[in-house]
């Protein structure tokens, strides 16, 4: 499964531990009510995990990208430089998204 749709799905796992928490509160269900701390919780986790992995890629998309626009420079490849550029500002960018 993607990170994508494992952030996703942990967005949507906390909401309806959210919701279960507020039935139980309302209707006096502490099961119920705990039931949904303890779903909110793991859509967090769940959510958390995928925005790690996501920020990991990133940084080795950044890293590896400045490896080739310095390699770039040093030979005189301007496109490779300028390719290098690119990967190491989407690794920033993919990174930035996911804090």
């Amino acid at each position: 499964m993607s990170n994508q749709s494992n952030k996703a799905e942990g967005a949507v796992q906390q909401l309806g531990g959210k919701v279960k928490q507020a039935v139980g509160k309302v209707l006096g269900n502490e099961q119920l009510e705990a039931e949904g701390a303890a779903q909110e919780l793991e859509g967090t986790a769940r959510k958390e995990s995928a925005k790690a992995a996501e920020r990991t890629k990133g940084q080795v998309e950044q890293v590896a990208g400045a490896v080739k626009n310095r390699a770039g420079a040093l030979i005189g490849n301007e496109r490779m430089q300028a390719e290098g550029k690119a990967k190491e500002l989407k690794g920033e960018a993919r990174q930035k998204v996911n804090r």
